[in-house]
């Protein structure tokens, strides 16, 4: 295969639709399907553990290994004010822009209900993506691990709401502290008009 007609692969995904609190994360990930090969063992962000996210990471992140990736975030007032799928979509444009692959020599694989803006023609939606493409498995495992990472920092400004342990969904005792301390910045107002 000539160099000028090589397809890279892009996969995409995001973390953080249902949380309270925190920011939308879309990974995007680019490699060669050489590289892909290399991460076949791989799995979706859900089915690993924090460790292992965090080794996967390390692995992707390590100059030479073939992959370039972006993960943009789109805050919790953004969502209010916006929604959370054009918030998703904003961060996909973000990440692709910062990647600035060259829509004519690739081929854009999405996990779930995304869709990449239409000048990139070569592209598939699909269900499960995460779980069925090594690609789309590496944007989720980057995005997720960012996302992580950002709301270990928050949880040391914000410690009574034990982001820590729950990264801002909402589990019993997220709810209860917001029932406590109130709404922060951070949180989605649009999310918790409910809680009670």
């Amino acid at each position: 295969m000539r160099t000028a007609t090589l397809k890279f692969y892009i996969g995409i995904d995001e973390v953080g639709r249902g949380p309270l609190a925190g920011p939308v994360a879309v990974g995007v990930a680019l490699a060669t399907p050489s590289t892909i090969k290399e991460f076949k063992k791989i799995k979706e962000s859900k089915q690993l553990s924090a460790k292992q996210r965090e080794a996967w990471y390390a692995r992707i992140a390590k100059k030479g290994s073939g992959v370039q990736f972006a993960v943009s975030f789109v805050s919790a007032q953004m969502i209010d004010r916006n929604g959370i799928n054009p918030s998703i979509r904003l961060a996909m444009s973000r990440g692709l822009k910062k990647l600035s692959p060259n829509s004519k020599h690739v081929r854009v694989l999405l996990d779930g209900g995304l869709r990449a803006p239409a000048e990139y023609r070569d592209q598939e939606t699909i269900i499960r993506g995460d779980a069925k493409e090594t690609i789309i498995a590496i944007a989720s495992v980057v995005a997720k691990v960012k996302r992580d990472r950002l709301m270990m920092r928050l949880d040391k400004k914000y410690p009574e709401y034990g982001f820590e342990q729950h990264v801002g969904y909402g589990t019993k005792k997220h709810k209860m502290a917001i029932l406590k301390f109130g709404i922060t910045h951070i949180h989605r107002l649009s999310y918790c008009r409910n809680i009670r």
